[in-house]
């Protein structure tokens, strides 16, 4: 999956790369702050699992986003100031957790 961030400042996910977008990819895990307080994290929950990330969330610092990805589908929650950001889906085999902090940018956890 490829997260771009165009001249606008818009995020967008790539679901058909028709032109080449490699300037524009976020690059997840890559800015220096603090890896626990971004990467999403997890707990089984039967046959689902809770995606959750211990991070603040103030008025210009908190998680805007996190994405779920199972390959041939995404799940996204969106989250504001005051939020608990979590999610509840179901567990698949390879499945990856994405964050987006306002401030430090795309996180991945591929641990799930």
């Amino acid at each position: 999956m490829k997260v771009i961030k165009c001249k606008s400042g818009n995020i967008m996910i790539v679901l058909k790369e028709v032109e080449d977008v490699s300037d524009k990819v976020i690059k997840a895990n890559d800015v220096d702050a603090s890896f626990e307080k971004h990467v999403p994290q997890f707990e089984m929950m039967d046959k689902n699992v809770k995606v959750f990330v211990n991070h603040v969330m103030e008025e210009d610092h908190y998680i805007e986003w996190l994405l779920v990805d199972y390959g041939n589908e995404q799940i996204i929650k969106h989250f504001a100031p005051g939020d608990v950001p979590s999610m509840i889906v179901e567990y698949r085999s390879g499945m990856k957790a994405y964050s987006y902090c306002n401030k430090h940018s795309l996180w991945v956890s591929e641990d799930l």
